[in-house]
């Protein structure tokens, strides 16, 4: 790919909440830099090229033509993702899409052809794998410090007012497993392996939201092992421990559970291991944002390898075709009752 002196030249399609997070991270992400920004309402637009030193655009068609980036970053809402990935992909671009990647599964395959058609890396943005707790808590599984794990417990329920800042989260029909329910089966498959079949059940328990704002799946792992996924935006804890995932991993040697701030235990030969997963406070971070924060910065710190060639994509758009695979089969269950086979709900078309 082409090169600018001072590193990979990138744009930003998408100037909402949490975009700020992507211009933070790409400002620290040494070998990049967003030249460009482009959002439908010119304010936004100009706001973020005020901030971060970059050209403002309303038309992303000319946007690429004129800046012909070396990387696109796709942060607006799903219904958007397949027409403007398709345009970066077809400008020659690596292409990084926010999630949800697609709202139907011939959507998410659209893009993933697209990708290889061009021969351009497709990268889909699923942070909560790149948050140190969890790349702490992934090592100590990866190395064999609890033997291969047979069992995994996964939790993300608080009840913190996620609606300030995106009020459209509650008019979503599909909402709970669309949001957060990708990342966690996304952490499932980081931490367990490729899944082969999955039950689930959700609640609606907020009444001013429109969709599911809980759920509950069980999976079963190519391997065997069983993972419980657990979200709720409704649960009260005091005090709340958004946006915390609690993970507890169980095999033949030990167990490994992360918890509260951050704190991986290893419980291994009768004794526990205590590793401080907490990251750092960003210099434009606050807590308990730092958590997702320092994630963004390392998922694009990770781009910048992938366009350096010296890694592959984590995760690919072709991988994450399987996570989606998950969601949709998700509400498949929930509505029929049914244990879902992932191969043959695939081979089906995703149909829910």
């Amino acid at each position: 790919m082409a090169r600018h002196m001072s590193g990979f030249r990138g744009a930003l399609i998408g100037c909402g909440f949490f975009a700020r997070n992507h211009m933070h991270g790409w400002a620290d992400a040494e070998g990049a830099e967003i030249v460009a920004v482009c959002d439908r309402d010119p304010a936004k637009a100009e706001a973020f090229a005020g901030v971060f030193g970059a050209e403002a655009c309303t038309d992303a068609a000319s946007m690429l033509a004129a800046v012909k980036p070396d990387f696109v970053d796709v942060a607006t809402t799903v219904e958007t993702h397949r027409p403007l990935v398709e345009l970066a992909l077809g400008h020659g671009a690596l292409t990084i899409c926010q999630k949800p990647f697609a709202r139907t599964w011939a959507d998410g395959v659209a893009m993933v052809e697209a990708a290889e058609r061009a021969g351009r890396p497709l990268i889909v943005h699923e942070n909560f794998r790149w948050q140190r707790p969890l790349r702490l808590l992934g090592g100590e599984i990866e190395s064999g410090a609890i033997g291969a794990p047979f069992f995994a417990r996964i939790s993300f329920r608080h009840a913190y007012d996620v609606y300030a800042n995106q009020p459209y989260l509650a008019e979503l029909e599909d909402f709970a497993l669309m949001d957060v329910g990708l990342h966690l089966f996304d952490v499932a498959r980081f931490l367990m392996g490729d899944v082969a079949k999955l039950a689930c059940m959700t609640q609606r328990l907020n009444p001013i939201v429109q969709g599911e704002d809980a759920f509950t799946a069980t999976l079963r792992h190519e391997s065997g092992a069983v993972t419980s996924v657990e979200c709720s935006f409704y649960s009260r804890t005091v005090p709340d421990p958004f946006p915390e995932t609690f993970v507890r991993v169980e095999g033949p040697e030990g167990t490994a559970e992360l918890t509260r701030g951050g704190r991986l235990r290893v419980h291994r030969d009768g004794a526990v291991r205590e590793i401080d997963g907490d990251p750092l406070v960003p210099a434009w971070g606050e807590r308990p944002w730092h958590l997702v924060q320092e994630s963004v910065a390392a998922f694009e710190a990770h781009v910048v390898d992938v366009l350096r060639g010296t890694a592959e994509p984590q995760p690919s758009g072709r991988h994450n075709l399987g996570t989606l695979a998950m969601a949709l089969a998700a509400y498949r269950s929930a509505a029929r009752d049914e244990v879902v086979n992932l191969d043959r709900f695939i081979a089906g078309g995703c149909e829910r």
